[in-house]
């Protein structure tokens, strides 16, 4: 987990190279733990979530303590799962391993547990779509023979193919999820080209 990915003025991240965004998903309520500066080391926000072949990234409709926004990458997630509580909203919860810098040593960073709360329509369309991610991601990964270890380059994920994934997603017409058959910025040349800067991560 990254904190405060660099954005473009319209609030959608800036992509890696050969990063391809698959969705983006409003009215989502985002929680995080073991958070530097945060109150009680927890974050709560509202805003948006958009998903890529490389990550998940939250970015919130107000700045919360001068956070803005979370980066997560897709091979850190890890013991997700989709829940459908009787009294409350469905949402997606799991753990996210730290973006530790490379002159840093990883037992100076906690694992931070997520949730994303769909409190705004339903869930149709996003759910079955990260985890069908998710799951190639992981199962590419693997095939190019590095396992979950946290050190892996989070970047090599770009490699997963999604373009056939997101022909065949099924749109749930309850769920206000934005499925991107275009790249949403092609006017811009900016790309990212690592996750390793002092200032972002945590």
């Amino acid at each position: 987990m990254a904190l405060n990915p660099q954005l473009f003025p319209n609030g959608m991240p800036v992509p890696f190279m050969n990063e391809i965004f698959v969705l983006a998903r409003d009215g989502v309520e985002f929680e995080v733990d073991k958070i530097p500066g945060a109150h009680g080391g927890k974050f709560k926000a509202k805003g948006t979530i958009y998903l890529s072949n490389i990550r998940m990234v939250f970015v919130a409709n107000q700045p919360v303590e001068n956070i803005i926004a979370f980066d997560m990458p897709m091979l850190y997630v890890h013991d997700e799962k989709f829940n459908q509580p009787i009294f409350h909203c469905n949402n997606v919860s799991g753990l996210v391993e730290p973006v530790v810098p490379e002159n840093q040593h990883r037992a100076l960073y906690s694992t931070h547990s997520f949730k994303i709360l769909f409190k705004e329509g339903g869930c149709g369309t996003f759910v079955p779509l990260f985890f069908n991610l998710i799951t190639s991601v992981r199962r590419y990964s693997e095939l190019a023979g590095s396992g979950p270890e946290p050190r892996v380059d989070p970047l090599q994920a770009a490699q997963t193919p999604v373009d056939e994934m997101m022909r065949h997603a099924y749109v749930d017409p309850n769920d206000p999820t934005r499925i991107f058959l275009q790249q949403p910025t092609p006017e811009s040349q900016l790309r990212r080209r690592n996750y390793h800067s002092v200032e972002d991560s945590i």
